[in-house]
């Protein structure tokens, strides 16, 4: 039976129900000009109560409506252009056949004569684990090393998305960083509920400890990097290598994490209608997630509710601004700061969910990536409170 979500806010949308992502647009048009509002007031104004109060209704809060950049714009527009549906009206398998974001990045890049970043190599693998194998891909710079090491844990709300779908980024931070980047696929949902992702991304990591070497990587300087879900099971990870004793990460980078189940925050108020990502979005990668009731509050994947994060490792926090998860992303740098932790959190104006791995074709992407690159350098000579301490955001209020 599908567990009750009690929590003050539940989404019973019409206009979210039906799937307001990007590609929703491509029914109905060509989509936004370029530069035009990807979400605001008016949209959410006009969504329809079928039962219970809104989640998506405006307060005094919410902010002026969010505008794209014109980079980031065109590959919301592009994106509109390959004509996917709304995964919330899809299966999970026939959601997985739809465009991506990455997709449509790979088109502008062809259109403008881009070609991905050239490194000294990389492998296609297989990380054995207790539960079974799972892919892995291996990005190794030029030279014999000794390197120093991150494994990055891809995004899709534990449904969605593979390696290739986010090969832009950890072949970005090898380059960046000069390290030997370990990406890691997962098992994913709904075939395999809550928690066997985040258990096969801790195999993943005790893997890298062990096996690094083999690309000239050192064992003792080890990062994780992870975007959306991916952000979520690398703090996940070090919360759990910390439990077990365990070598910890030196630094970990989480890119709009997911950190709650709540859905109830200012930016999914603002933006609960945006795209990529919307809200409705979340509710489905949950439900197909989460198999019991007590998972929605459970620390593994509900950040803010372990009772501290003391002893994390220092982190960076990178949000975008036109994205629901960006509250996300600025709660759990608030409760990592008030538990003693170093945290460099940043959020990103013009830009969307996804962002970080299209510093091809949207230069913020690549202000953001290299903002991210220079805390691991810092990191990794062994200086692990090298993050920049930022005021608390609870002091910017």
């Amino acid at each position: 039976m599908k567990p009750t979500i009690d929590y003050p806010h539940r989404f019973h949308l019409i206009a979210i129900a039906a799937g307001c992502a990007l590609t929703a647009h491509a029914a109905d048009g060509p989509g936004p000009t370029p530069g035009s509002p990807v979400v605001g007031e008016d949209a959410i104004k006009g969504a329809e109560v079928v039962d219970g109060p809104a989640a998506i209704a405006p307060t005094e809060t919410t902010k002026p409506r969010a505008q794209a950049s014109p980079q980031m714009q065109a590959v919301l527009d592009k994106l509109i252009s390959l004509g996917g549906k709304p995964i919330t009206e899809l299966s999970p398998g026939e959601a997985r056949k739809q465009p991506s974001p990455a997709d449509a990045v790979a088109k502008l890049m062809k259109e403008q004569g881009k070609s991905p970043e050239k490194l000294g190599k990389i492998d296609d693998i297989k990380i054995k684990l207790s539960t079974g194998d799972v892919d892995g891909r291996v990005y190794k710079p030029e030279g014999d090393g000794p390197f120093p090491v991150i494994l990055y844990i891809h995004g899709g709300g534990w449904v969605l998305a593979d390696l290739d779908t986010y090969d832009a980024t950890p072949r970005a931070l090898a380059k960046a960083v000069n390290a030997v980047v370990i990406s890691t696929d997962y098992r994913h949902a709904p075939e395999h509920k809550f928690p066997a992702a985040h258990q096969d991304v801790f195999g993943a990591y005790q893997w890298t400890l062990e096996n690094a070497g083999q690309w000239g990587g050192d064992a003792s300087k080890v990062a994780v990097v992870g975007e959306s879900a991916g952000g979520n099971m690398a703090a996940s990870l070090a919360v759990m290598a910390q439990a077990k004793g365990m070598q910890m990460p030196v630094h970990q980078v989480l890119v709009y994490p997911v950190a709650t189940t709540s859905m109830d925050s200012e930016s999914y108020r603002q933006h609960g209608l945006a795209s990529p990502l919307n809200a409705a979005m979340m509710k489905w990668f949950f439900d197909h997630t989460l198999a019991k009731e007590e998972d929605w509050k459970n620390h593994e994947i509900n950040l803010l509710e372990a009772k501290t994060l003391q002893g994390l490792p220092p982190t960076t926090i990178i949000t975008a601004d036109i994205d629901p998860l960006r509250s996300d992303g600025e709660a759990l740098a608030k409760k990592l700061q008030g538990d003693g932790v170093a945290v460099d959190y940043k959020n990103y104006e013009g830009v969307t969910h996804e962002f970080f791995g299209m510093g091809a074709v949207v230069d913020t992407a690549s202000e953001a990536l290299n903002h991210a690159a220079g805390n691991l350098k810092k990191a990794f000579p062994g200086d692990t409170n090298a993050a920049v301490r930022r005021p608390n955001p609870a002091d910017e209020e």
